[in-house]
């Protein structure tokens, strides 16, 4: 596994700990696709989430952060 996967679950624990108010972006500038995951090998977000984003509210913000986390531990297994 990566170090940056590391780094991604760190951030989502944070995030979804971090008392209410706005939800940072998880774009770490490595925005390249997974053509046999359809994730984004920076912040493993999908395009629809990425795209979406700027318009998502805070709870859609959180579950997109909590899928996160749950993709960078299925990496680790």
């Amino acid at each position: 596994m990566t170090d940056h996967r590391l780094a991604l679950i760190e951030q989502a624990r944070s995030v979804l700990q971090a008392p209410p108010g706005p939800v940072r972006s998880p774009c770490v500038s490595v925005c390249r696709m997974d053509a046999d995951t359809d994730l984004c090998e920076g912040c493993l977000r999908t395009l629809g989430e990425i795209a979406g984003w700027a318009d998502m509210n805070t709870a859609d913000r959180l579950d997109v952060w909590q899928r996160i986390a749950q993709r960078a531990q299925g990496v680790m297994e």
